[in-house]
């Protein structure tokens, strides 16, 4: 192989490529065996094409190429070395990198391909660049395209039990992608192509991408052109696996970049993925292609105000209505017996529509209130409440509509009001629902949302629909959230329920103070419920709490005790406690007291009134045996909370309050308990723990024991009530009850009036002493005023003095402005001036050098021509003295010859070799010659525009600096010149050079014609003695004379190859010429 390449440049691409295939070692061997013939001579051709006059001596080494043919064919046929994978790996990445094949490169991909899954790590670290660079070399070629995302991807996804298989494989391949903007962008450029795979393979390849390197993915699809554009338009392909990957792709790529979400946005992101949910067939029969729009949809709209306004204002409100809509039209299909995994997609695709919803209602966010607007107005709120009360639909769908349904009317006023005009199908007429608690009236079909919310939340007792009563406990909440009118509406519709007695099953007021002890046991969230609710209903409002307060259990006309509500409520606490009633109940009936009674002297007194109030919550605090930390917080903490508010004239005076308290509970147990409290799981993290039922628990309840109001009541108000048991029980808290000051310390009355009519004494003598002062006040001003308008009229004159000088100065500022620009005028003309004749003068050159590079051209044909004439004169001369001698020397001739001709054909290669490079190497030091001094005139050009540019921003006074650089600048100008006369001399030199050359060639050449010409003759004359020999009877061997036919032809074959090598060797040298000049 090595003489293959030595003898034959031509077939080395060939070894190069093919060497490990062993079906063209036989290729390469005839290629080999043509080559070597270019070391014979076309004698044939030039004598007539008789084989019988060349000498079977000339082809000795033609031979031996025959021998190792035959050796290198034996050895070909031999079963090949087994291969390593990883040898096998570089081999493939070896011939992909040199490869100049397609075909070639495409197999050696496939190659690749097969081992990318279970040798991710060997084949990344060998092909990664390179299959990389054919997408881009190769992106025209869809097959080759299409193996090489192949290859990548399995790159990214190896099978699990691979040796080779990590994350960091995954980071690695990453980063060789985003570290470089035009890998990205060449994925990108794919999408645009029509080819399935194309764009599926980079789609896919992208979001693996996104996946490792998210945010430098982030940055590269940002950064490219038309990037966003090109992601979001796949949107519009009709092939349903491209159009599911551009989805899944956006929905990673938009999560927390609020630029790529605005981009994504303006391009038309709403419409598409509204026509994508419509084409698959909406929530009802939509796959989970409908979820991932509307997961993507959340994306763009999450925290994004923009976003969401642009939605808005686009319609995408509406389309949310009619896709709601459309559901409930649908509700006879939707309760047919269908296939679970239908449903189940169902109530996944409508879940994730009313999360995009809720998204456009954050609490506090702009443009809140423009979207509870525009949800009111296009019936969403409506669909949505119409939904949460429907039998068909499923129990996490109904709790998720009723919560938006709330964070609709949340805050707004307006919307507040008119929700409660709404009416919804009752949810006790539904078999579904749950047993009813309790007897009453029949309803209606149809009942108004308040009164539906309130028996969903308190009728309702099947466990499995908590989530939904939680859900409508938020509704109502949200129903009076901030709006205290409603609120006292709410409140005195209950208390007029409770009096007459109507309809108590919905009554959170009958639910408190009349509770049902058995229905406590297997409903243990409806006074919970009731509880929170009347808690939202009283806390931070005083009106509200003094209508409860005025209801009262009992007829005093009949004899009977009155018993406030307050008393009522503590009663049932007790109780229940007391028969270890389920803690959920207790804890209710705690959050209530507490809020009712923070803040509000009068209920503190109501509760002390009953005495022994106090001693149960103490007992449950101190009781033996395994304790609940949350009953026992919540009674440390309505004790403490009841000790900061007491007063003198409580029930239970607040020195004797504070002394059961220590006596009988101790500090260090009071506040254990409320840290307890505070650690608590449930209290702790409520925030992260999920308020509803655990569907991986079924038939147990849930844990949900606290509100977020209360909990943030008790977060506030931690500290103050830990401290209050250390407050001196003299010192009362003051707090404003209906706008009245309540609870000072009488011990301090008396003191504090001495100390006011102390203060009023002093007060007037500080006043006669304040008249004195006016008065000197008085005449200071006068005088200040006086100071004050002199020196107004010195300001004034020495104003008009810094005018009249400005407007000298500005005038003189503007005439040396003016000279400055006339210098830099006069100055620039001067240099294009320069610039231009320097133009003209290099270009003069230029033409000059032409005219001087065809002179040589000429000159060199010429002499060329001389040189053959002069050839031809010697050749017959030298023949003539050779014909007298021919005989006795001819056999030393034949010798010397072939010996001279072989060293001559050698020396002529190695020296033409040599004048191929010298030439290569002057043309490139010719081409480096002129660029770099056009490089430097460049250079001079920008760097005298810069010091212009400088010139023009510095001031008078440094413009004599200026002058001397322009003049330093026409002084570069003028080694410019004599540079560029330096350059024209050196071309002159290399072009002479050349020529020199060339001459020098041709004159070898010449010689070497000479030679073969020679040759030739003998060759003529060995003929005709062998013919002579066997007139006379002479003996020559058949083996010679076949042989000196096949070299015969061989050379008559060589001979055209070498005309054609003439030629184009001459073509080399005029285009070589021609570089030179």
């Amino acid at each position: 192989m090595t003489l293959c390449l030595e003898v034959s440049p031509g077939c080395k691409s060939t070894v190069t490529e093919r060497c490990h295939k062993r079906e063209h070692s036989h290729l390469c061997l005839e290629r080999l065996n043509f080559s070597s013939g270019l070391h014979d001579l076309d004698s044939s051709t030039r004598n007539g094409g008789n084989p019988a006059l060349i000498d079977s001596r000339d082809f000795r080494p033609h031979r031996a190429i025959h021998t190792a043919e035959v050796a290198l064919t034996r050895k070909a046929t031999r079963a090949p070395a087994k291969q390593s994978v990883s040898d096998t790996i570089s081999v493939l990445s070896g011939r992909l990198s040199s490869a100049t094949l397609l075909e070639d490169r495409r197999a050696a991909i496939l190659g690749l391909r097969s081992f990318a899954k279970d040798f991710p790590a060997t084949v990344a670290s060998g092909a990664l660049r390179s299959l990389i660079g054919s997408l881009s070399n190769d992106g025209e070629d869809v097959d080759t395209v299409k193996v090489v995302l192949e290859t990548l991807l399995m790159l990214f996804n190896p099978n699990q039990d691979s040796p080779e298989a990590s994350d960091e494989i995954v980071l690695w391949l990453a980063d060789e992608f985003t570290q470089r903007q035009d890998n990205i962008t060449l994925l990108l450029d794919f999408l645009e192509e029509a080819d399935f795979y194309s764009r599926l393979y980079s789609l896919q390849l992208l979001t693996a991408i996104l996946s490792a390197r998210a945010e430098r993915t982030e940055e590269c699809v940002l950064t490219a052109p038309l990037g966003i554009s090109r992601l979001v338009a796949v949107l519009d392909d009709q092939r349903d696996a491209i159009r599911n990957e551009a989805i899944t792709l956006l929905t990673f790529l938009t999560p927390s970049s609020a630029d790529i979400q605005k981009l994504v946005a303006f391009e038309n992101a709403f419409d598409r993925l509204f026509s994508i949910i419509a084409l698959d067939g909406s929530l009802a029969d939509g796959s989970r292609v409908v979820e991932d729009c509307l997961i993507l949809l959340a994306n763009l709209l999450r925290a994004n105000a923009s976003n969401q306004s642009l939605f808005r204002e686009s319609g995408g409100v509406k389309h949310l209505a009619t896709l709601l809509q459309g559901v409930l039209q649908g509700q006879a299909a939707m309760a047919d017996d269908v296939a679970g995994w239908v449903r189940a997609q169902r109530g996944r695709n409508i879940y994730a529509l009313l999360a995009v919803v809720r998204l456009l209602l954050v609490h506090g966010a702009v443009g809140t209130a423009q979207n509870q607007l525009a949800l009111w107005q296009h019936g969403l709120l409506y669909h949505a409440l119409r939904l949460s009360f429907s039998a068909a639909v499923q129990t996490p769908v109904k709790a998720e509509a009723l919560v938006t349904c709330a964070d609709i009317i949340k805050g707004n006023t307006t919307l507040q009001e008119s929700f409660a005009q709404l009416q919804v199908p009752s949810p006790l007429s539904q078999p579904s629902s749950g047993a009813r608690d309790g007897g009453g009236p029949d309803r209606d079909s149809e009942v108004y949302v308040i009164d539906g919310l309130l028996d969903l939340t308190l009728a309702v007792s099947a466990n499995d629909m908590f989530d939904v009563r939680i859900a409508a406990c938020d509704c109502l909440k949200a129903y009076f959230f901030d709006h205290a009118e409603i609120r006292l509406h709410f409140l005195k519709r209950a208390i007029e329920g409770y009096k007459t007695g109507l309809d108590e099953t919905a009554n959170v007021l009958a639910v408190l103070l009349r509770p049902n002890n058995d229905d406590a046991i297997v409903n243990p969230y409806r006074p919970w419920f009731a509880a929170i609710i009347t808690f939202h209903l009283l806390f931070n409002n005083p009106e509200a709490k003094s209508l409860a307060m005025a209801v009262t259990e009992g007829d005093a006309e009949d004899g009977e005790e009155i018993v406030t509500s307050i008393q009522s409520v503590a009663a049932h606490l007790l109780s229940g406690l007391g028969r270890e009633q389920d803690s959920r109940v207790a804890t209710g009936y705690l959050i209530l007291l507490l809020g009712w009674m923070f803040e509000d002297l009068e209920a503190v007194n109501d509760f002390l009134a009953e005495g022994s109030n106090i001693q149960g919550l103490i007992q449950v605090v101190v009781r033996p045996g395994p304790a609940d930390e949350i009953i026992q917080g919540l009674c440390v903490m309505i004790l403490g909370e009841i000790y900061e508010f007491s007063t003198k004239d409580s029930p239970i005076p607040r020195a004797s309050l504070h002394a059961i308290l220590l006596s009988r509970l101790g500090k260090e147990k009071f506040i254990d308990r409320l840290s307890r409290l505070r650690t608590n799981p449930f209290m702790r993290d409520f925030e992260v723990l999920p308020q509803k039922l655990d569907p991986s628990s079924p038939g147990r309840l849930p844990e949900v024991f606290f509100d977020i109001t209360f909990v943030d009541f008790f977060k506030d108000n931690y500290s103050r009530l830990l401290r209050a048991i250390d407050r001196e029980p003299g010192l009362e808290i003051p707090v404003s009850a209906n706008g009245v000051q309540q609870g000072i310390s009488r011990d301090l009355v008396d003191s504090l009036r001495a100390q006011l009519k102390e203060k009023s004494k002093a007060l007037d003598e500080l006043h006669m002493a304040s008249t004195t002062l006016e008065r000197q006040l008085g005449q200071e001003q006068a005088d200040h005023r006086k100071s004050r308008e002199n020196a107004a009229v010195d300001l004034a004159k020495v104003n008009a003095t810094i005018d009249a000088v400005q407007r000298d100065h500005a005038a003189e500022l503007d005439k040396l402005r003016q000279q400055l620009a006339s210098e830099q005028a006069e100055h620039a003309r001067q240099l294009k001036q320069a610039t231009q004749s320097k133009e003209v003068e290099l270009e003069a050159g230029r033409r000059k050098l032409v005219s001087i590079q065809e002179d040589c051209k000429r000159q060199i044909e010429y002499t060329k021509k001389m040189s053959e004439a002069e050839l031809d004169r010697k050749l017959r001369r030298k023949m003539a003295s050779l014909g007298d001698d021919h005989e006795k020397q001819l056999s030393k001739a034949s010798k010397a010859a072939e010996v001279e001709v072989d060293r001559l054909k050698r020396r002529a290669d190695a020296e033409a070799a040599d004048l191929r490079a010298t030439i290569s190497r002057l043309e490139v030091d010719l081409m480096k010659t002129n660029k770099n001094k056009a490089q430097e005139l460049h250079t001079l050009q920008e760097e005298h525009a810069a010091q212009l540019a400088l010139t023009q921003q510095q001031s008078l006074a440094k413009l004599e600096k200026q002058i001397d650089l322009a003049e330093e600048s026409a002084s570069k100008c003028a080694r410019l010149e004599k540079e560029l006369d330096e350059t024209r001399q050196d071309g002159l030199k290399i072009a002479a050079n050349l020529a020199e050359i060339t001459d020098a060639k041709q004159a070898i050449q010449t010689e070497l014609d000479d030679l073969l010409m020679v040759f030739a003759d003998l060759e003529d004359k060995v003929s005709k003695y062998k013919a002579r020999l066997r007139k006379i009877g002479q003996e020559v061997s058949d083996g010679e004379d076949e042989e000196s036919e096949d070299e015969s032809e061989d050379g008559q074959g060589q001979s055209d190859y070498d005309g054609e090598s003439e030629d184009e060797a001459g073509n080399g040298q005029v285009t070589a010429s021609r570089k030179t000049a």
